[in-house]
């Protein structure tokens, strides 16, 4: 039983990134519809937010709710509980400050779409596509833990976690002036 459990948090969890990974590209073309004359914004603008009604909720929603679920049904069962504060056990608990971090990400995601469906946009399409990219930092640092444990060392997760965002920033930056240049 626990394996299919484990296999379900797996699962979800890269339902929840699914969601989590397309959501702000949906912000950021609602954003730029913005730009559109009259009734191409409005007709745009209508069916972006069927689209992240119908991710978020029907999708991106359940699958957080299941991951935390099966994710705790794995740890307790796995006996993780137990050995969280141990040296063994150590990397867990960076993991599981990591994914505090992504929830409270995910609870920003959750705000610009609420502000986004009644018409308030605070980000630029600039501003939304790096924020675009914290899931994908999120993702390399929960799942290298998971994966490596404590074989990692935690200096040079972090060095090489930097590096990435770096190379991440480089990429918006880069692709910002390709797409000033078009234009």
């Amino acid at each position: 039983m626990y394996n299919y459990i484990k296999a379900l948090h797996i699962i979800f969890v890269v339902t929840w990134f699914s969601g989590m990974f397309y959501m702000p590209r949906l912000f950021i073309y609602n954003t730029e519809a913005l730009e559109q004359p009259a009734p191409t914004k409005e007709i745009l603008q209508r069916q972006f937010n069927v689209m992240m009604k119908r991710l978020w909720y029907g999708i991106t929603w359940p699958s957080a709710i299941l991951t935390l679920g099966f994710g705790l049904f794995t740890m307790i069962n796995g006996n993780w509980h137990k050995t969280i504060f141990q040296p063994e056990g150590r990397w867990l608990l960076v993991k599981l400050g990591f994914v505090v971090l992504l929830y409270l990400y995910f609870f920003t995601l959750h705000r610009i779409f609420k502000q986004q469906l009644v018409n308030t946009f605070k980000h630029t399409s600039q501003q939304l596509r790096i924020w675009n990219e914290v899931a994908t930092v999120f993702l390399i640092a929960i799942v290298m833990l998971a994966v490596v444990k404590q074989s990692m060392s935690f200096v040079w997760g972090l060095i090489g976690l930097f590096l990435f965002i770096i190379l991440l920033m480089t990429a918006i930056k880069i692709y910002k002036a390709i797409r000033t240049k078009r234009s």
